[in-house]
């Protein structure tokens, strides 16, 4: 089988690209309200609708950060553990708060959004933490969920066949 050529357009097409952009710009919009809570003056699900409404964000967008949000919220003790066993060395009180975002936002899209694929999770994740903390974070982020997803955690993968 031979590479596509550099000219031809990507078999997802440009719905395609759309849905991922949307599907990023959630993400960012996840990211800045688990962070912003995490402040705890509001919860995380109000500080979104906020946003959602301030940017004009796209329905898709704004559909997927609500999904990611509500998983955060509702399995964030549960994350905080799987962040534990996947980096002891790393208590989740002493992170940073951004590396704290990160990771239970990364982790409640690896976990609960099962039409997310592992490695597109992982690398978008990777990618924002590049972005929005450094290249330890970005180390960090990367291998708790490498850990996570591979099960390697002391508890069997829910990635499996994902």
């Amino acid at each position: 089988m031979s590479a596509p050529d550099a000219g031809q357009p990507s078999s997802g097409g440009p719905l395609a690209a759309d849905g991922h952009r949307a599907e990023r710009e959630g993400r960012r919009l996840a990211l800045a309200a688990v962070f912003e809570a995490d402040f705890g003056q509001r919860a995380a699900i109000r500080v979104l609708e906020r946003r959602i409404a301030e940017d004009q964000t796209s329905a898709e967008a704004a559909a997927h950060a609500r999904r990611l949000v509500e998983a955060v919220m509702r399995h964030r003790d549960a994350i905080d553990h799987r962040i534990g066993l996947a980096a002891p060395a790393f208590p989740v009180v002493a992170l940073a708060r951004i590396d704290r975002a990160l990771l239970r936002s990364a982790l409640g899209e690896l976990l609960h959004c099962p039409t997310t694929p592992a490695r597109v999770a992982i690398s978008e994740w990777v990618e924002l933490a590049r972005t929005y903390s450094g290249e330890p974070a970005r180390r960090l982020i990367n291998g708790v969920l490498g850990r996570v997803a591979a099960g390697g955690t002391g508890q069997q993968s829910p990635m499996a066949g994902r």
